[in-house]
């Protein structure tokens, strides 16, 4: 016989709830959900907002089409990232597992399985580059190029000092590249070494983090970690932040700059730069942070206020400033 609990309510007329025998399966569907959403970490993309960086500096921000392009290229790489994070923890569930926060992944926790994952994987990775053809076929084969990419980085370009860390800088570089084409604008070269730089930055100073947190374990949790010491790391961060913020200062008052948007007034925003830099520098070492430099964006409220300021006046300048 079928049980089921009839519960009054708040008008005075009995409803039913589903019979007991259906809960089991109805909360495993449910956490199957929750684990799948987990594991493609939404909150990760923020980083693919760089896809629209040529809209801002391609004077592009306020033209309808441009944006839709701009945003539906945004879209894409999230599926496409979201596949490779799926990619990632399949393959290194086992690694996982010694690390204090990504045990906690859902695969490697063993609430997902690694043949859901893998399924998951390939639809988000169809769906993406299917969206990408109707874009553009040159925005399709960018995003061909950075999901190879990310599968040499996972196989074996993780494993290769120094490497490692600019191969994440080049999935930055061909965001942006990626933005460009999707809208159909060139690509200034001076945003071009500012995004590499910035990119090597952040994945140097991830390389820190792990380094200084795991300590014992790092080997273990990332082999690529035995070939590099703090000191060699300081001296990396220090050559890549000033290489970094000269880059940048140099852009503001080019002569390609000022004549693009006919104003030396960018260089108003440079100190928003250096704020963001230094101050990403005490997270990581002061706080002995910075593993995630999304969850520091999100998380560390100077930084986001610093960021959103820095986004307000930069277009204010390039569009309203003449």
């Amino acid at each position: 016989m079928k049980t089921e609990l009839n519960v009054t309510g708040p008008n005075g007329t009995a409803s039913d709830v589903p019979p007991l025998a259906t809960w089991p399966a109805a909360a495993s569907r449910a956490v199957w959900w929750r684990s799948l959403w987990t594991e493609i970490r939404p909150q990760q993309w923020v980083k693919n907002l760089v896809v629209l960086a040529p809209l801002l500096f391609a004077h592009q921000l306020f033209a309808g089409v441009a944006l839709a392009r701009g945003f539906a290229a945004f879209g894409l790489f999230c599926l496409i990232s979201s596949s490779i994070y799926l990619l990632n923890d399949v393959k290194d569930a086992a690694h996982d597992r010694l690390h204090p926060r990504k045990r906690l992944r859902p695969i490697a926790a063993g609430h997902l399985s690694a043949t859901s994952g893998v399924v998951a994987m390939i639809a988000l990775q169809l769906g993406a580059l299917a969206g990408g053809v109707l874009l553009s076929p040159a925005f399709a084969a960018l995003l061909g190029a950075y999901w190879a990419m990310n599968y040499l980085y996972s196989s074996w370009l993780k494993h290769q000092v120094i490497l490692d860390v600019f191969v994440i800088a080049g999935g930055f570089v061909l965001r942006v590249v990626a933005g460009g084409v999707a809208i159909r604008v060139p690509i200034s070269d001076w945003l071009l070494i500012c995004t590499t730089l910035l990119a090597l930055f952040l994945g140097f100073s991830k390389r820190r983090h792990e380094l200084g947190m795991l300590d014992k374990e790092a080997v273990s949790h990332r082999q690529v970690l035995s070939e590099y010491s703090r000191t060699f790391l300081d001296m990396m961060i220090g050559v890549v932040t000033a290489s970094t913020v000269m880059s940048y200062a140099l852009y503001t008052v080019s002569e390609e700059t000022v004549r693009k948007f006919h104003t030396r007034a960018l260089l108003l925003t440079l100190p928003f730069v250096l704020y963001g830099i230094f101050r990403y520098l005490y997270i990581v070492y002061h706080r002995g942070e910075g593993e995630d430099p999304t969850q520091t964006l999100l998380n560390d409220r100077p930084t986001l206020v610093n960021l959103v300021l820095w986004a307000v006046v930069a277009t204010f300048i390039i569009y309203y400033w003449h």
